[in-house]
C-alpha cells in the first residue's frame, strides 16, 4: 500500500493558519500528520482515501469500534426528546448511576463529568478535603491529566527520572512540589515516601495498569501493597481507571485484581468514543461534594450529564451486558501478542510483547519491563521507525514512543491475521 498524502498535506497547511500546529491536542502533532474524514468498525480513513485497520482507537475509548450503530441509535432517540436542561436531573443520569454502582466495586456513589482530566481533578481536591492533608503520591510514567496536581514525570527525559519535571511552563510550583514521585511496582519506595512525609500525605493515585507507557502489568501483590499502606497512613487510595475501566472489565481492573480502592475516577471506553468521564467512591466521601446540600467540595460543569454521553455510555455498558464483547477482545489480543512473540522468535528480533486483555505493544528489549525506568533499555527509534511503516501498509498504531494499542468488538480474526503479516513483513524488512 502507497500512502496518498496530498489532500491531508494541504488541508494540515490550512489548518496551522487558524490553530497553533493545525491540531486541537498536542500528543496528535506526529508525522505523516493526516487528515481523516470517516470511521466505521475496526476502520478509520483519511481524505485521500487510505484505509487504515485503527489499533489507536482515540487512546482507547473505542471498546466496540468505531460508529457503534446501537450506541449512535440511542444517542440519536435520546436526544430527539432533550438534550441539557442545566438543572435539576434526567432519568439518564439515574440510571448511569445505578449501573455504574451495579457493577464497579468501589462505586456507592458516583458523578458525572467531561473528561478524565477532570475526574482527576476532582478526586484529588476531594481527597485534601477529607484528609486535611497536601501533598499527593503518583507515580513516574503515569499519566491522569493536564492539570497542575499531576502534569508532572510523565513521559520524563531519562535524567529527569524521579526527579522535579513539570509537564508545562505555566504550573504553579506549590502544586508540583506537592506532589510526590515514586517508582511503579516499588512498595519500599512508596512506604519511604509515606514515612519521609508523615501525616502529609492525602491520597495516592494510580493507573492500576500503567497503559500512558504501554502496558506495564502490576506485580503479584503491589495494588494490594498500595491498599494497606494507605490504609495505614490515612492516605485516599484512588484509582485512575479512565484507560483500564470498562475495556478490561465491566467492574473495572479493580474487580479483576480484587482491591478496592476509596475513590475511582473513569472515562474512554465508558462511552465508546463519546465526551463523559465519571468519578465514583464511597458514599461518605461522596456526599462532601456540594452537589449534596451541606457538602463543601465544590462540583459544577455545565455539561455534566449531557444527553449525549449519558446516552452513549448506557448503550455502550449494556452491550458490555449482554454481548461477549470482553471475550471476544481479550481473545483477539491473546492472538495477537502470541502472534507477534512467535514472529520476534522466528526472525531473531529482540523484542518483550507486553499486554493484557484488548491492549498490547512491542517493546524492543530483552526483559519484562516493570517500571518507567526499564523503558530506557526500549530501541526507541526502531520502535517509532516501526510503527511508521506498519501506518504506510494500512495498520495504524500512533507512531510514538511507548505507546499501547487497542482491539475493539469490532475487530475480526481476519483483521488480527492480517495484521500479523503485515508486522512479519515489515520487521523482516527492517531486520535487513
Amino acid at each position: 500500500m502507497n500512502l496518498k498524502l496530498d489532500k491531508s498535506s494541504k488541508l494540515y497547511e490550512e489548518a496551522n493558519l487558524y490553530t497553533p500546529g493545525g491540531v486541537h491536542t498536542s500528543i496528535r502533532n506526529v508525522e505523516p500528520h493526516l487528515v481523516f474524514n470517516r470511521a466505521e468498525g475496526a476502520y478509520i480513513y483519511d481524505v485521500d482515501g487510505n484505509r487504515y485497520i485503527d489499533y489507536q482507537a482515540a487512546f482507547g475509548p473505542f471498546i466496540l469500534g468505531h460508529n457503534n450503530r446501537y450506541v449512535n441509535s440511542k444517542v440519536i432517540e435520546n436526544l430527539s426528546r432533550e438534550d441539557l436542561f442545566g438543572t435539576g436531573t434526567t432519568e439518564l443520569e439515574i440510571e448511569l448511576s445505578k449501573l455504574i454502582c451495579k457493577h464497579v466495586p468501589s462505586a456507592e456513589q458516583v458523578l458525572f463529568c467531561n473528561s478524565g482530566s477532570e475526574a482527576t481533578y476532582h478526586a484529588i481536591r476531594l481527597s485534601r478535603a477529607i484528609t486535611e492533608r497536601t501533598k499527593i503520591i503518583k507515580f513516574q510514567g503515569c499519566y491522569h491529566g493536564w492539570h497542575d496536581y499531576v502534569a508532572r514525570n510523565m513521559l520524563s527525559p531519562w535524567d529527569k527520572i524521579g526527579k522535579r519535571d513539570p509537564g508545562s511552563a505555566g504550573m504553579l510550583d506549590e502544586a508540583i512540589d506537592n506532589t510526590l514521585i515514586c517508582t511503579f511496582n516499588d512498595l519500599e519506595d512508596v512506604e519511604q515516601t509515606f514515612k519521609q512525609n508523615q501525616g502529609q500525605i492525602a491520597a495516592l493515585i494510580v493507573e492500576p495498569i500503567p497503559h500512558n507507557i504501554g502496558c506495564i502489568l502490576p506485580q503479584s501483590g503491589f495494588l494490594a501493597g498500595l491498599r494497606k499502606l494507605c490504609s495505614e497512613y490515612g492516605a485516599l487510595l484512588i484509582f485512575d481507571e479512565v484507560i483500564t475501566g470498562f475495556r478490561h472489565d465491566l467492574g473495572g481492573f479493580q474487580k479483576i485484581a480484587g482491591i478496592t480502592p476509596d475513590i475511582t475516577t473513569m472515562g474512554k471506553a465508558m462511552a465508546n468514543g463519546f465526551p463523559i468521564a465519571a468519578i465514583a467512591g464511597k458514599k461518605e466521601y461522596m456526599s462532601r461534594f456540594n452537589t449534596q446540600p451541606g457538602g463543601d467540595v465544590w462540583f459544577a460543569g455545565t455539561y455534566n450529564g449531557h444527553a449525549v454521553g449519558t446516552s452513549a455510555a448506557l448503550a455502550t455498558m449494556q452491550l458490555m451486558e449482554t454481548a461477549p464483547v470482553h471475550k471476544h477482545v481479550f481473545r483477539l489480543g491473546d492472538r495477537v501478542r502470541v502472534g507477534i512473540r512467535d514472529i520476534l522468535d522466528r526472525l531473531g528480533i529482540e523484542g518483550y510483547v507486553a499486554g493484557f486483555g484488548s491492549v498490547w505493544t512491542t517493546y524492543f528489549m530483552n526483559f519484562e519491563p516493570k517500571n518507567y525506568i526499564d523503558l530506557q533499555h526500549n530501541d526507541a527509534e526502531f520502535y517509532v521507525s516501526f510503527r511508521k511503516k506498519l501506518l504506510e501498509k494500512g495498520i495504524f498504531k500512533l507512531p510514538m514512543n511507548l505507546k499501547r494499542n487497542h482491539i475493539s468488538y469490532s475487530h475480526t480474526e481476519a483483521d488480527i491475521d492480517y495484521t500479523l503479516d503485515v508486522i512479519e513483513a515489515v520487521l523482516r524488512e527492517m531486520k535487513k
